[in-house]
């Protein structure tokens, strides 16, 4: 089987750019080892979907890491407009939600990932599902020898170009096992180092606790290691059996994560109030305790936060909770309020991740096409690369974006700058 372009990975990435290359006129084959594409898609945004978030592309880049500069053709050419704005014409109205998050207007992630498959194959793109690729390899002629699994029958496909998509490590269980690091290191490519990121981040002393899932909203966490911030992050904190998750955790984590591997020591300062100073707090606490109700420790932390926080906070801050208020508990509470550390040790593992940190060097490949610079007519796209970015629909667009120019460029010698529709 001769075809012009072969894409491994039917994800968000390889989907898109199947599609657009099949669009432009390409013969494209996508293979899938997992029963459906487009699986982690599917489950994102906790199924409800969030594929892209409308910020404008200067601070949409501030949330792109290690080298957002990188992705700057990419977005040039398909942002969150764009996307929109194809989801649209394939019959997937979208809705814009609190703080630029985009999600389809079903609230069904399973609706975007079931339009695009039909959009790809209307296209003619060839998608074979449960197809496991056993080798890849370069032919001296400059086609790419594929071999693979496929209804219990070992095939092979040659294709002038190929797409690596297969994503990266964090949750396994949709497809992503890292096995395009492993074709890409053979093709002579280097992989930045791998670690999970968007990660649930493990607290000593949280388990003996028992907490199940419990929210505080608008809070501030500040990360340090070795004493130095390293991050922080306004908004909503889960409380877990084993330390902290939630939006502004997963954000400070790849930082953490980073510092722990490097054997630093990682500190979570919590600002239970960021929006009060300590005057404006220590003057709650007064109007509070003039109230006759209020006679032990206990009842003041009930005014200040949800019951099942307050065992913790008061051994945080060497309380009693049964103790009549004195004037160095009021201290302690206001002192502890503002600044409560916990202590980092560890960190989820890839099965709990959102994102992938690291992958194939970005200055290996030329980002105004996804094309390598090492192998000619090889392009990534997708998570294999190392970016990655905050939660909040970036990583999925990043994965879009990049597909849509990588299946551009394979199509064609030059990307359709102004026909993207």
């Amino acid at each position: 089987m001769l075809v012009d372009i072969i894409v491994v990975g039917a994800g968000a990435a390889g989907v898109v750019a199947a599609g657009r290359a099949a669009e432009l006129g390409a013969s494209v084959l996508l293979l899938e080892k997992m029963e459906k594409p487009l699986r982690k898609l599917r489950i994102s945004g906790k199924g409800r979907g969030n594929i892209t978030n409308t910020k404008p592309p200067e601070e949409f880049l501030q949330k792109i890491y290690p080298d957002a500069s990188f992705l700057r053709p990419a977005f040039s050419l398909f942002f969150s407009a764009q996307l929109v704005q194809l989801l649209g014409k394939i019959g997937v109205r979208t809705v814009e939600e609190r703080g630029g998050r985009v999600f389809p207007a079903s609230q069904r992630a399973w609706d975007v990932a079931e339009a695009l498959t039909r959009w790809a194959r209307r296209a003619g793109v060839e998608l074979l599902c449960h197809a496991q690729v056993a080798s890849i390899a370069q032919r001296s002629d400059g086609l790419f020898s594929v071999t693979f699994r496929h209804k219990g029958a070992t095939r092979t496909a040659q294709g002038k170009k190929l797409l690596l998509a297969t994503g990266g490590l964090a949750y396994p269980a949709t497809g992503s096992t890292g096995d395009g690091y492993g074709w890409a290191k053979k093709l002579g490519h280097r992989i930045a180092p791998l670690r999970p990121a968007l990660t649930p981040i493990e607290v000593a002393g949280f388990a003996k606790h028992g907490f199940r899932d419990l929210t505080l909203r608008n809070v501030k966490l500040t990360a340090t290691a070795d004493g130095r911030p390293i991050g922080e992050a306004l908004g909503e904190l889960m409380f877990t059996g084993f330390g902290v998750s939630g939006p502004i955790a997963l954000r400070l984590s790849r930082s953490v994560v980073d510092a722990l591997q490097a054997q630093r020591k990682v500190a979570l300062m919590l600002d239970w109030k960021p929006a009060l100073s300590r005057q404006q707090l220590q003057n709650r606490l007064e109007r509070e305790l003039q109230r006759s109700e209020i006679h032990s420790v206990g009842a003041l932390l009930r005014k200040l936060m949800p019951a099942p926080f307050i065992p913790f906070f008061a051994e945080q801050a060497a309380l009693q909770i049964r103790a009549k208020v004195c004037e160095n508990d009021r201290q302690r509470v206001v002192d502890t309020l503002k600044c409560c550390t916990l202590h980092a040790f560890g960190y989820r593992p890839f099965s709990e991740a959102i994102i992938t940190a690291g992958g194939v060097l970005t200055d290996e490949v030329d980002g105004a096409t996804m094309q390598s610079k090492l192998a000619k007519g090889l392009y990534f796209a997708g998570e294999l690369l190392d970016v990655d970015a905050d939660t909040g629909g970036y990583n999925l667009q990043i994965a879009f974006s990049t597909g849509w120019l990588a299946g551009s460029s394979m199509a064609a010698d030059s990307p359709q700058t102004t026909s993207w529709e």
